[in-house]
Order: C-alpha cells, then structure tokens, then sequence
C-alpha cells in the first residue's frame, strides 16, 4: 500500500470526515431479485478531463470490446496472480551488428512495399528484382509494419514463401490469415487455412480461432459458427476450449444471444466448464440485460459450477457503469455470504466507477475495503487511482501515488506511465510530461501510440512546435 497510507488518510480527511457505509440489514439477496433498483446519484462533478483511455483496463462502452485479444473475464487476467512482480525493469539493449543489418533490410522491404500496388502479383513481381534475404524474424517484422494493408502483406507473403530455403513458420501462417480476415478477404483467408492443412501440424486452434473472430467481427455470426462445427476436418479437436473460444467470438461479434444458443446445442456433446458460462455472463452484462444474465447464472448451479469472483465482477462492473452503487454493494454482499472473496479486480472496476462518478470519497473507502481484505493492491489498480487522482484534478496526489509505487514493490507498466502522461497533459505541466517521457524511455516500458498522443495535443495547444519536430526527427513518430 502507499507509504504510512498517508495520502489515503490526507485524502479521507479532506474529503470525507465520516466515512460511512449504508447498508439495509434487511437487503434483499441481489440474485433473489431480477429487477434492479437503480440509485440516482445527484453529485457535483468535478471540471471535465478526457474520460479513460480504452487502454485501461475497463471502459465505459457497454457493448463488447473489439479487442484482437482473447476474451478472458477480467479476474483471469494475468495480473491478478502476479500483485507484486519480482523482476525488475530492464533497460533497453543496443542492437546487435545483425539486429542492425535486419532492419536495415526491413526499412528497405518497406520502402518497396509502400509503393501503391494493385493485386499482391505484382507486389511480388517488385520484389523479385531486388536481392532481398528472408528470415522468419524479418517476415515477422514486416508483416506487423504491414498489417492493415493486406495487398502489400500477402504480396510480400507469397514472395517470401518463393525464397530457398527459407519457410514459413505456423505463426507467419497465423498471422497472414488473421490480415485476410480482418480485410474480409475470406476466399483467401480459406485458401490459405487449406494450404496449412497440406503441412502437418500447421492449422491449430489459434488458427482456426482467428477464422471464428473474424467472421464473428465482420457480423457473419453463422458463418463463425459454422467455422466451428469444421474444426475437426482440419485437425483440430472439438473441445471445450475450442467452444469457449467461438462463444468468445460471437460475444465479441455482438450476438451473445446466438452465443447462448450454441452453448445449449453442444452442452449436450461437449463438456462445459466455469468459463462457458462466465462468456455468457459477461455478453449479456455488457448488453444491460441482467436477467438473461441470471438465467446463466443458474444454469451454471445447474450445471454444479458456483458462481465465482468472475461471475460476480461482470455484475459489479455493469452497475459501476450504471452507478448503481446500492446494487453493486448488495453483490458484495451476496458473494461474501456464498464464500466468495473479492479479489484485486473487484475493487479496481469499483475504483474506477465511483471515480467516474465523482465520488473520490467513496474511490478511496473501496480501497480501505480492500485493506481490510488483505488484497494487494496491483500495477492495475494504481493506475486507475493515478486516473481518477487526476480527472478530479489532484495532480499532486497522483504524482505521489505514482512515485511510491516502486517502494511498494509495484512495477509501473506502460499503462501506468500513459495515465500519469495523460494527467500532466491535461493540466498543461509540459516539464512534468516530459520528464515521465525521458523516465519511460529509460525504463523498461517502450513508448506508443497512446503514450504520443496527449503529448502532441499538449504541444500543439501550447505551440511548442519545437518538440514535435523533435520528437519527429528522432523517430518519436513513426509509430503514428
């Protein structure tokens, strides 16, 4: 926790003399009832900043992530079992005499595939009359560079695949047929997985993963399903984890209902598990429709699965989003009575909600909760308190949660150094922003998009074009 707790009690005081919890001692069970009674709050809301990135861990879109990444209820994160990580940040290496010789010959790729070519033929037909070398890491390279222009990407892809004795791995595979799907070109996303089913051991789960997510994305639910129900003509086993991740997909897709139907026509050949469920759980709470999510709910009992913390932190995130605190209290309740503990998640998505809100009294009687709980606080949680310290403008004390992070044990991820850049930029501190910019850099945790973005927004209100050439000159943008 913060050093003698001295800026939660500076906060507690200033706040909030007599932080207090109401709670009915006749409060209904929350899953007793399925109609919820929402709490309006009338409270003065602090002067606007830029709502959180959707970087951080939770956003207020209630509709699902479009995220590239695998659905994983936001307890399963890898971070919750980590609180304090061990190892220390590394600083970047200088490359090695190779490393500088590859990206010499990614640049000069690069250049070639930037020219506007018509069909990948003649993107390969431009490469043909340069000596280029391949190597599995240069391919990798260039098609990440070149991953939202599947002409160049598949160009460079069939060219390299020509080129003795280079061969393409099962990832360069993966990763060319995730571009084709994401630009829709299906036809060849299939003439490509069919390729892969010609080498042994090439099409797997992830790879046919990515054709359900694609095909969910671009709203060809059925098509996903379908996807599905071919898997094991190529190989891949028809299991529970493969189920997961087609329910991931249409959760993803936006059709939890269709989600729904599938898990009851295979609960019958296929094993369910825990997280079977908490998918559904998560896709109907996200769509606002609590009681379709209590139906699974009980179909999970059914099913001997009891509700878990995960089950219980998609609950609790929806009412934060509603700011119905009054619920969100009545399920803490409920878990604490059927033995489920709260977990580091669970008062992080509580954190942000009241500070969203603009409740930071309460922000901060959710974290004396979790003390009490004997819960560490996380990377993830103190980013969201750097969040919320700043959007309420307390700039200070966000920098002071920021700087007792390391002597807590606690690893400041990229994460962590974008909230604390965003908040200096929003109240204009330019020597704070860019000291944190120097800080990061040293680090190790390497400098995006997102990290550039309220830094340019910054420079541009104050005009300090000076440093955006800067920034500019020495590569601070290619990344944009």
């Amino acid at each position: 926790m913060l050093s003698k707790f001295r800026i939660l009690h500076r906060f507690t005081q200033r706040l909030s003399p007599s932080i207090t919890t109401t709670r009915s001692t006749n409060a209904p069970h929350f899953f007793v009832h399925t109609n919820p009674l929402c709490t309006i709050i009338n409270s003065q809301l602090q002067p606007e900043s830029p709502e959180l990135p959707p970087w951080v861990m939770f956003s207020d879109n209630p509709t699902p992530s479009n995220s590239d990444d695998d659905f994983v209820i936001p307890s399963l994160a890898h971070w919750v079992d980590s609180n304090i990580l061990e190892t220390k940040p590394k600083l970047f290496l200088k490359p090695t005499l190779q490393e500088s010789v590859e990206l010499e010959h990614v640049e000069a790729i690069s250049n070639v595939l930037k020219e506007h070519y018509s069909s990948p033929e003649l993107v390969s037909q431009a490469l043909d009359v340069h000596g280029f070398c391949v190597s599995n890491s240069l391919v990798m390279q260039i098609l990440k560079r070149f991953n939202n222009d599947w002409v160049p990407a598949f160009g460079f892809f069939k060219w390299a695949k020509t080129q003795t004795p280079y061969v393409h791995s099962p990832e360069h595979y993966n990763f060319m047929v995730d571009i084709l799907g994401k630009f829709k070109e299906f036809d060849l996303m299939w003439e490509l997985v069919k390729e892969m089913s010609m080498i042994e051991g090439y099409v797997t789960l992830d790879t046919m993963t990515k054709v359900m997510r694609r095909y969910a994305k671009s709203r060809k639910h059925e098509d996903a399903v379908e996807a599905f129900r071919r898997i094991d003509k190529f190989g891949v086993k028809k299991d529970r984890i493969a189920l997961n991740k087609l329910l991931d997909a249409l959760v993803k897709g936006e059709n939890v209902e269709l989600a729904h139907n599938v898990l009851i026509e295979f609960k019958d050949s296929i094993p369910l598990s825990s997280a079977s469920f908490n998918i559904l759980i998560n896709g109907w709470c996200r769509v606002r429709k609590y009681e379709n999510a209590l139906k699974v709910l009980e179909e999970r009992k059914q099913h001997g699965f009891e509700p878990d913390v995960f089950s219980y932190n998609n609950f609790i995130e929806a009412y934060c989003h509603n700011k119905d605190f009054r619920k969100v209290d009545q399920v803490l309740e409920e878990m604490r009575e059927n033995g489920c503990s709260p977990n580091a998640v669970t008062y992080t998505i509580m954190l942000l909600g009241y500070g969203k809100a603009g409740q930071l009294s309460k922000a901060l009687e959710a974290y004396e909760r979790m003390k009490k709980d004997g819960i560490v606080a996380d990377t993830p949680f103190y980013s969201s308190l750097i969040f919320i310290l700043g959007k309420v403008g307390r700039l200070k004390d966000a920098c002071d949660v920021f700087e007792d992070m390391p002597k807590q044990g606690i690893v400041r991820d990229v994460v962590t150094f974008n909230t604390m850049i965003t908040t200096a930029c929003v109240h204009l501190k330019e020597e704070t922003a860019l000291r944190l910019l120097k800080e990061m850099e040293e680090s190790s945790c390497k400098p995006d998009i997102r990290t550039y973005h309220p830094l340019l927004k910054m420079c541009c209100k104050k005009k300090r074009m000076k440093f955006v050439q800067e920034w500019k000159t020495c590569g601070g943008l290619c990344i944009l």
